[in-house]
């Protein structure tokens, strides 16, 4: 006699948390794979915030997002009903992989009874990356499957837009923002370093968030967007997915770059250390330096011509 597989009612379910941000979703993307070859016959559902739901439905590790807006602790009528969401969902198990004083709370408050692995308190060290995988291990899980984590899944075929915008390879990419709270992590002179790629023959693009419209004005290169407003993650990752090679800061789209295996290069001031965010592969490296500004567009194009990215052969488009 032959068994089916267990319909959505009858699965143990199991809650990840991940609330943010991008980049910190990015790299929790290995976790996930991790945790669905895990869990392979459970239903694995994902607690994070309204601005990624539609990023993470499609997250083909997963089976289903569940929305919390994370209002303030006094939001009674929010916490009730999160509460009972989460009761009736009756999880086996939850996966913290925010861990942070909130997720906590819960744990206390909405789900005291339920296996737990997770907490703020836990001291992994090393990346982000490492961290996820030693919470994973802890649960008894094999985490050879994530490392380093691909995001292949968010990357749209982008290839006949760019040819509609002029756009043709090699080009490379430039991430000249950063979240509106963090200017300190923006290296100011992507308008020069712009130069000295063009005049070696290469075609740059910005793909400017709306944090960052004035920032990507002041620069030479070509900014793609939409005519009704910005690109979204996924036509992101298929212009970041064809390019020459990427430079950008310590943001999202950087590690969006990494975790696409592009070839590359993220810039980081004195604010944290390359190492503890995973962002180094085989094809994308990091540059140090405790002051940004000191640091010249003739310095990253050195960094450039010495990983031999200069020599980069266009892609096919």
């Amino acid at each position: 006699m032959t068994m089916s597989a267990p319909q959505p009612s009858e699965r143990n379910r199991i809650l990840i948390i991940k609330h943010g941000a991008f980049g910190d979703l990015i790299q929790a993307s290995g976790a996930l794979r991790n945790l669905r070859v895990g869990h392979p016959t459970e239903e694995l559902v994902l607690l994070t915030t309204p601005a990624y739901r539609r990023l993470m439905t499609r997250c083909p590790f997963i089976d289903r997002v569940i929305v919390d807006a994370r209002p303030s602790i006094w939001a009674v009528r929010h916490h009730f009903h999160l509460a009972r969401t989460l009761h009736n969902e009756r999880f086996s198990r939850v996966y913290d992989l925010q861990k942070s004083t909130r997720t906590r709370l819960y744990r206390r408050w909405l789900l005291p009874d339920v296996d737990w692995y997770g907490d703020k308190s836990d001291k992994h060290g090393g990346s982000l990356r490492e961290t996820f995988a030693a919470q994973l291990k802890l649960a008894g899980l094999d985490t050879a499957h994530g490392m380093p984590p691909s995001v292949q899944w968010m990357a749209d075929d982008m290839r006949t837009y760019l040819k509609e915008q002029g756009v043709y390879a090699p080009y490379v990419v430039l991430n000249i923002g950063s979240a509106k709270r963090h200017p300190h992590k923006r290296w100011p002179h992507y308008a020069q370093l712009t130069r000295l790629l063009l005049a070696h023959g290469l075609s740059v693009v910005t793909v400017p968030g709306p944090d960052e419209m004035e920032l990507a004005s002041q620069l030479p290169a070509k900014r793609l967007s939409r005519a009704d407003g910005f690109l979204d993650w996924f036509e992101l990752a298929g212009i970041l997915r064809e390019a020459a090679f990427v430079i950008g800061n310590d943001t999202g789209p950087t590690h969006l770059a990494s975790a696409l295996d592009c070839t590359g290069i993220a810039i980081f001031g004195p604010h944290t250390h390359s190492a503890q965010t995973g962002i180094e592969t085989d094809h994308f490296r990091a540059v140090n330096v405790p002051d940004l500004a000191a640091l010249s567009a003739a310095d990253v194009l050195e960094h450039l011509s010495r990983l031999h990215m200069l020599d980069q052969r266009p892609r096919s488009m």
